[in-house]
């Protein structure tokens, strides 16, 4: 008998979905795989990555429903799904993270909702098994699911931010500020912030290619920080939506149609639920 190995079950248990999840899954692989074809030929090998990353990351659902004992909800795979695609394949490689505006502000917001959702179902896991079992409120249960989020959200920022340095990328995109306010110019050392306010036109000098370059730029550029704390923030709210939602949802006693959308369960349980 052939043993299957790990991508086979992965196709396998693809085959096991409701059609419009496999229709979902095939559309964004061949996708994938088209991309990956073209920068191979074209010799674009860091979109190369981009695209083994992103069908490494597809086979996640299915990784964490067989490890993990879990059943997504039909909606929230695909979500995943989607967000996986439109961050790797179409924010990457297609730039669409500038060219199309708030693309990342919208991800990161998904991405805050997910996790919660994500975090909120480990918690129900953990709280089932008879030894470390314990009581939590709806409140506290809510609470938990917003932490895991966050925590997520803080870890990814350092990831860019380790990224950026190590490898001289950009993921923390760079934004134009028309005012700075700093220590470092004021002459004295007296600890006093010199303001520099309705900043017209900022001039770089450096070399690319061994060439001196002259640039002007419109103001200064702030590296990173304002695009850190606005992906944390729209993550914040991200997860608070959905903490907001599990709360009631376990007010409901588990009754609430939205958060079962997102809310994975234990697998078992569902099994009951369809007989």
């Amino acid at each position: 008998m052939k043993k299957r190995t790990k991508g086979d079950t992965h196709f396998a248990d693809i085959r096991a979905k409701c059609r419009p999840l496999r229709i979902l899954y095939m559309v964004l692989d061949v996708l994938v795989i088209f991309t990956l074809i073209r920068s191979l030929l074209r010799g674009e090998y860091s979109n190369v990555f981009f695209c083994l990353l992103t069908l490494a990351l597809f086979m996640l659902p299915t990784t964490v429903e067989k490890n993990l004992g879990l059943k997504l909800p039909t909606l929230f795979e695909g979500i995943v799904l989607v967000f996986i695609f439109a961050a790797e394949i179409l924010g990457e490689i297609n730039c669409y993270y500038q060219l199309v505006p708030n693309w990342d502000t919208v991800l990161h917001t998904i991405n805050g909702f997910l996790f919660a959702a994500f975090g909120f179902a480990l918690l129900d896991i953990i709280n089932r098994k008879p030894k470390i079992k314990f009581n939590l409120s709806p409140f506290y249960f809510a609470l938990v699911a917003f932490c895991f989020s966050m925590t997520i959200g803080v870890l990814w920022e350092f990831f860019e931010f380790g990224s950026d340095m190590l490898m001289n990328g950009d993921m923390q995109k760079d934004t134009y500020v028309r005012g700075i306010y700093t220590m470092l110019l004021d002459v004295q050392n007296t600890n006093t912030t010199v303001s520099l306010e309705n900043i017209e036109k900022v001039v770089v000098y450096y070399t690319q290619d061994g060439m001196a370059v002259t640039k002007t730029l419109p103001a200064y550029i702030d590296i990173g920080l304002i695009d850190t704390m606005k992906d944390l923030f729209v993550n914040f709210i991200g997860a608070v939506v959905f903490s907001i939602i599990g709360f009631f949802y376990l007010k409901s006693r588990g009754k609430g149609r939205i958060a079962s959308q997102f809310i994975p369960v234990i697998q078992e349980e569902h099994e009951k639920e369809k007989t």
